[in-house]
């Protein structure tokens, strides 16, 4: 059977989310949905935490500080299965376009860091956690696990999907590249912040992030980022020194090949759009001739990677069916048999069901 490829076009938003007012930044995202698709776009990509913004203000103060604002950030962060996730449903589906949004997940009294990939018939293809939220982040969200490191069967082709600094952990990268990911998603936040004090937070280190996956994985990338509105920072910039660490601006969405070129024009960093780029899957095998490090670049017998996809349920109430024969690993064995999207992990001390 000849290998399919899939040729479409793909669109990363630059914007401003109406922050922390759920409905109004739905609102917003339709309308980028309905433009892209008028585009002609097959995928519209959004931002990290789009819905109801990244929350600048852990960044800008103390904790005791940024508390002013925790209730009204929970309390528009995004339910799914709710009367507005349906909404967004709605429209990939009814604009027939694959939405890949960024949020901030409500789910019971603990919010995540997390990625909802939407086919253009408003089917949920898989909704995933940042693993590890960055720095002071992590006195907002709480943690993925395993399970989110997933690449996906779409009409488009293989697609995943990571946040902002998860482009800087080379284990969880290399777990998308050897599942023979095709499109990536990177999601980012604005960066505005590009000051001397703050140069790893800034346009040149995270877009080069994003370039740097394209190559090294061999796959088209789809980098979606925010920008700062002037609203946001009359809200949170109350002095001068919180005005220098988060100006307005910052948007550099791109979209790179799978050999590291950029595939459109950017737009300024202080304006909002969308940027477009044709893809065709066609020319990964290419860009992968040269170098494939999850395939024939690899040298697995001197370096490999093992990962644990097992779901991080806090509460276990009932042993999932089959789970009882799943064969124990040894700690000290290595994978060679085992097919890295199905390893399971177990105690090896654990007995097993009779």
């Amino acid at each position: 059977m000849a290998l399919q490829h899939h040729s479409f076009r793909a669109a990363a938003v630059q914007a401003a989310p109406v922050f922390l007012d759920l409905d109004a930044s739905i609102d917003k995202a339709i309308a980028l949905i309905e433009e892209a698709a008028s585009a002609g776009a097959a995928v519209v990509a959004f931002p990290e935490t789009f819905l109801p913004g990244y929350p600048w203000h852990i960044w800008l103060g103390a904790p005791a500080w940024a508390f002013q604002f925790t209730g009204r950030y929970f309390d528009n962060s995004l339910e799914y299965g709710t009367p507005e996730a349906d909404r967004l449903a709605a429209a990939a589906r009814d604009n027939h376009i694959m939405v890949v949004m960024g949020l901030s997940e409500r789910y019971q009294a603990s919010l995540y860091i997390a990625q909802w990939i939407i086919d253009a018939d408003g089917r949920t293809i898989a909704t995933r956690r940042k693993l590890k939220p960055t720095h002071v982040e992590r006195t907002v969200f709480g943690e993925g696990d395993g399970s989110d490191l997933a690449v996906h069967d779409t009409d488009l082709g293989r697609l995943g999907a990571l946040c902002c600094w998860e482009h800087l952990q080379p284990l969880s990268k290399y777990a998308m590249y050897a599942q023979n990911e095709q499109i990536h998603i990177a999601a980012w936040p604005s960066f505005s912040s590009d000051s001397d004090e703050s140069y790893a937070l800034g346009a040149e280190v995270n877009t080069s992030a994003s370039r740097v996956y394209a190559v090294e994985g061999g796959t088209f990338v789809i980098a979606p980022c925010a920008t700062v509105s002037t609203e946001m920072v009359e809200l949170l910039c109350t002095d001068d020194m919180k005005r220098q660490i988060l100006p307005a601006g910052g948007g550099h969405a791109r979209i790179f090949g799978p050999d590291g070129r950029m595939l459109h024009e950017p737009l300024d960093p202080s304006t909002e759009g969308i940027v477009y780029a044709d893809i065709d899957t066609s020319v990964i095998s290419v860009a992968k001739a040269a170098a494939d490090p999850a395939g024939h670049y690899a040298r697995p017998d001197v370096t490999r990677l093992w990962i644990d996809k097992t779901p991080g349920d806090r509460v276990i109430t009932a042993t999932p069916a089959g789970a009882g024969r799943a064969r124990s690993i040894d700690r000290s064995e290595f994978l060679t048999d085992t097919d890295l999207a199905d390893f399971t992990l177990l105690d090896p001390t654990a007995q097993e069901p009779a």
